[in-house]
């Protein structure tokens, strides 16, 4: 029905002259308040409290009709509440639901969210946001398990926010650095990747999330000390691939829709190495998107210092260094569809101390340490201040900081660099854009870029 065009008279009028009637809904017009308020009405209306004990008789023609259209007056007031009381409904709660300017088909903007901890859902700009991938799960006996003593709630928040968000949804990622030991057992056999795939499965649904993240880093490498086999390259394929299955099962038991059914997604390594040890040219058909870690390119494992996040190679490294668009085509060139591809962008910077001072320290051999500053800190306190100059690496559009004195180097991405790489993923018809971690960026000033830039 449009609201709009409804008229009260429309229903009056029909229902005074011909008497028709209508039983009101369960919960409104049957309701005990209801009922005494109609009650009420028609005592008014009639005179007197509507009971046998005090209805008066009717004496003659001209006070048996004005007791019919009395009667019929009480019906229609009574097929009014009925039909106002859903819109009521509606009313107040979309009175609690924000909507959210993001279009269909636009590019995804997906935050992680870290579960180490307390989530508050008005530091959360989910207007801006299609996904949040609540970071970690655990495993334990083969099983997803919670991985922090506040998940429980989080997830309750997080709820919440999707609520007044409608459009907002929330993934389970399962793993990360540190958690990644037991996925190539999960994944070894038919039996252990279906009971890991029900127990995640049983996880989303009770939490009430809307799919799966796995972050297994890496398969057929042994990442943080984690158990490791060559044969994890086929192994990764069917542990996705029975996910799938259990996803889809349990979005028809639901009978969710096409665009509504749960969600299947990975992250991926953005280095060649990771390509070799799986097949993400056959994985790709079981997920919906997968979120490639561009960024980490350098740290301090490495011997010098470097941009952990450019877009494009530096012609200050001699040989080609990692960069965002070689890792995207890597991943294209093995088979996986390019608007299934979500580019990775840091909301951290990554530093060295004890740079040699070549170049502003870029590409440098460093003697001190290395360390991680979160983009509040470096744009509250260093970027142009405390003698931390910043500079601008126009091949790889990328930006740095440099501080004389103490030899530090630090690599990070900005609003100008973030800009860049909208540009690039709109050119190149990716599937979207995540970043980690929401809580390095408080204030909403690289977040509200990518949205921004991504919603012209």
């Amino acid at each position: 029905m449009n609201i709009s065009s409804f008229s009260p008279l429309r229903v009056i009028t029909p229902l005074i002259f011909f008497g028709r009637s209508s039983c009101p809904p369960a919960g409104t017009a049957g309701h005990p308040s209801v009922a005494k308020g109609l009650s009420l009405m028609l005592h008014s209306a009639s005179g007197g409290a509507p009971t046998a004990k005090h209805e008066p008789k009717c004496r003659n023609r001209e006070h048996a009709l004005t007791k019919v259209y009395t009667l019929r007056l009480s019906q229609a007031l009574m097929q009014i509440i009925c039909l106002f009381m859903p819109f009521m409904s509606l009313l107040c709660s979309c009175s609690a639901t924000v909507s959210t300017a993001t279009e269909p088909g636009k590019p995804k903007i997906i935050a992680y969210v870290a579960g180490w901890r307390e989530v508050d859902p008005e530091d959360i700009q989910a207007e801006m946001l299609t996904h949040i991938n609540y970071a970690f799960a655990n495993i334990k006996d083969g099983e997803v398990v919670l991985g922090h003593a506040g998940d429980s709630l989080n997830f309750h928040k997080l709820n919440l926010l999707k609520q007044r968000h409608p459009h907002l949804q929330v993934l389970i990622s399962v793993g990360g650095w540190g958690w990644s030991d037991y996925f190539s057992d999960v994944a070894l056999t038919e039996d252990s990747r279906e009971k890991f795939a029900q127990s995640a499965v049983h996880f989303m649904t009770k939490y009430q999330l809307d799919g799966v993240d796995i972050d297994w880093e890496y398969p057929g490498q042994p990442g943080e000390g984690n158990v490791h086999r060559p044969e994890d390259k086929e192994n990764f394929t069917l542990l996705l691939k029975a996910l799938r299955e259990s996803l889809d099962q349990q979005s028809e038991v639901e009978g969710r829709e096409a665009g509504d059914k749960y969600l299947l997604a990975i992250a991926s390594a953005a280095n060649k190495k990771y390509l070799l040890h799986t097949e993400l040219g056959k994985a790709q058909k079981y997920l919906d998107f997968i979120n490639i870690m561009t960024y980490d390119f350098y740290g301090g494992w490495n011997e010098e210092t470097g941009h952990h996040a450019n877009l494009f190679p530096s012609s200050a490294k001699q040989e080609n260094s990692p960069n965002v668009k070689s890792s995207v085509n890597g991943h294209l060139m093995v088979g996986v569809p390019v608007e299934k591809i979500i580019l990775g962008v840091p909301f951290y910077g990554r530093g060295w101390a004890g740079v040699k001072k070549a170049q502003h320290g870029l590409y440098q051999p460093f003697e001190g340490k290395a360390f991680t500053v979160p983009y509040d800190s470096l744009a509250a306190g260093l970027i142009n201040q405390m003698g931390y100059r910043r500079h601008w690496d126009e091949e790889a559009k990328a930006p740095y900081l440099w501080q004389p004195d103490s030899l530090q180097f630090i690599s990070y991405e900005d609003q100008e660099s973030l800009r860049h790489k909208c540009d690039y993923l709109v050119e190149q018809g990716l599937g979207g854009v995540m970043f980690w971690e929401y809580s390095q960026d408080q204030n909403g000033t690289l977040l509200e870029t990518l949205y921004s830039q991504l919603n012209q």
